[in-house]
């Protein structure tokens, strides 16, 4: 039998699990507790339907072992109006059901009667209690003295940590964690909100979402990403690009310059390589020592990025190069000319590494963290590693754009939770070539508007 038939009408109308044929009773061993027994009645609300909320929690639900019945459901009419289903889960045990409350947790299934959330003081720096609360990049609530609280700074892989008397929760990392700190531990008195989807039919990030394809309509979709750019931008919004090298041996390096002149990016992350080829281009014309100008190798040209990281470890920092005219074009002469903040964060592969690269990993993690509130739109280009770094520390109502001519790239970082990204499998140079053309077109029609 299907999902789809255990939806059966009642007298009331209202839809209800058939009795027979049930994976929880096929499933139930003797000596394990009457099932009956163990139920809670939950609720979900918002775009539950369009958005599968409301097929995964059931989906969930069965593979796990468990039982429902819709005792409520009221759909939305119209694209905007909300739905509600109030279902009673049940488990062959009271673990069972708590494993599976926590499960359906996760995609937005509250109790009908919540309780407040348990807390534990940690032991130790550093060190969660056992039971900790592991979030999502979800926007999620915690309740204390009867009330729901907004967590904050949303992030995947974390722990909340409240504050009673001021009556806060925040995201915390495992690094940055103190003795003392109270931590929210178990599934009690959480909520989690499913992101609501886009309606707009034109929408990229509605119609395309985490798909991943190098047969998209690439120009459709590079114009919705530079739309949402426009509008980030107009709105005085953040945007941030994550960078890797290929940005430079490309030949990509002038697109980004511009983006960057024109105020269509606030923030800038990447690694030691991004800004030793781009300086390297600055200083001598080669990116990894082939020449940019006829694609050919140069003589000792393997030698130039360390002799640019050199040059600029001498001045002190890129802003201090900047300063003596040792980098007078590119990336990051453009980031410093424009007060374009940075973070690069260092791998053990680094040559050099120049002097602004954190090598420090939990400390570029910090970093990051204090540069991400805000923003509102991330394009990510040609970089695995710090996509999914990145992806790993932005809430899910971040749009994110992914582009590499990898697919795995994007799928990586959709495997890793990074749910809301967009994929564009191509080329770095077209797209970033048709990107800053579209968005001058739309800078162009908004001046003509006005």
């Amino acid at each position: 039998m299907t999902q789809d038939e255990r939806l059966q009408p009642n007298a009331a109308g209202a839809p209800q699990q058939a009795e027979a044929d049930t994976p929880s009773a096929a499933s139930s061993a003797p000596g394990e507790a009457d099932e009956h027994h163990c139920e809670e009645d939950v609720e979900l609300s918002g775009h539950i339907i369009d958005s599968l909320v409301l097929p995964k929690v059931l989906d969930t639900i069965l593979t796990l072992g468990g039982d429902f019945e819709f005792l409520d459901v009221r759909i939305g009419r119209t694209p905007t109006e909300p739905s509600y289903a109030k279902l009673r889960v049940r488990g062959r045990s009271r673990d069972h059901l708590q494993w599976i409350l926590a499960q359906i947790g996760a995609h937005g299934a509250v109790p009908v009667a919540p309780t407040d959330c348990r807390l534990q003081p940690c032991e130790r720096d550093g060190v969660f209690p056992d039971e900790f609360y592991a979030t999502t990049n979800l926007h999620t609530d915690v309740r204390l003295g009867g009330e729901w609280i907004h967590v904050q700074r949303q992030e995947m892989d974390c722990a909340i940590r409240v504050d009673p008397e001021a009556r806060t929760a925040v995201c915390v990392p495992m690094s940055d964690v103190k003795r003392g700190d109270l931590i929210v531990v178990g599934h009690d008195g959480i909520r989690v909100r499913p992101q609501r989807p886009s309606h707009r039919a034109e929408d990229a990030f509605h119609f395309m979402q985490s798909a991943v394809s190098s047969e998209k309509p690439k120009r459709v979709l590079v114009r919705e990403i530079a739309g949402a750019m426009h509008r980030a931008r107009s709105g005085h919004e953040k945007i941030l690009v994550v960078g890797g090298p290929a940005i430079v041996h490309t030949g990509s390096r002038d697109h980004l310059c511009r983006l960057i002149r024109e105020g269509y990016v606030q923030v800038l992350f990447a690694g030691n390589a991004l800004a030793a080829h781009d300086i390297e281009q600055s200083m001598f014309g080669t990116s990894l020592g082939i020449s940019l100008e006829h694609g050919g190798p140069i003589e000792e040209g393997h030698e130039h990025h360390l002799r640019a990281i050199n040059r600029v470890r001498r001045a002190g920092s890129i802003a201090a190069a900047v300063e003596q005219g040792l980098i007078r074009d590119g990336i990051f002469y453009e980031c410093i000319r424009h007060d374009v903040p940075f973070v690069l964060a260092g791998s053990i592969r680094d040559d050099g590494p120049l002097p602004d690269v954190i090598t420090d990993v939990v400390e570029a993690q910090r970093a990051m963290r204090s540069l991400i509130d805000g923003v509102t739109f991330c394009l990510m280009i040609a970089t695995t590693l710090h996509s999914i770094a990145v992806g790993n520390l932005l809430p899910a109502e971040t749009k994110v754009v992914c582009v590499d001519i990898n697919p795995a790239t994007v799928t990586k970082l959709t495997d890793r939770g990074s749910i809301q990204t967009i994929g564009l499998v191509t080329d770095v140079e077209p797209f970033l070539n048709v990107l800053v053309q579209t968005l001058e077109s739309l800078r162009r029609e908004a001046a003509t508007a006005s």
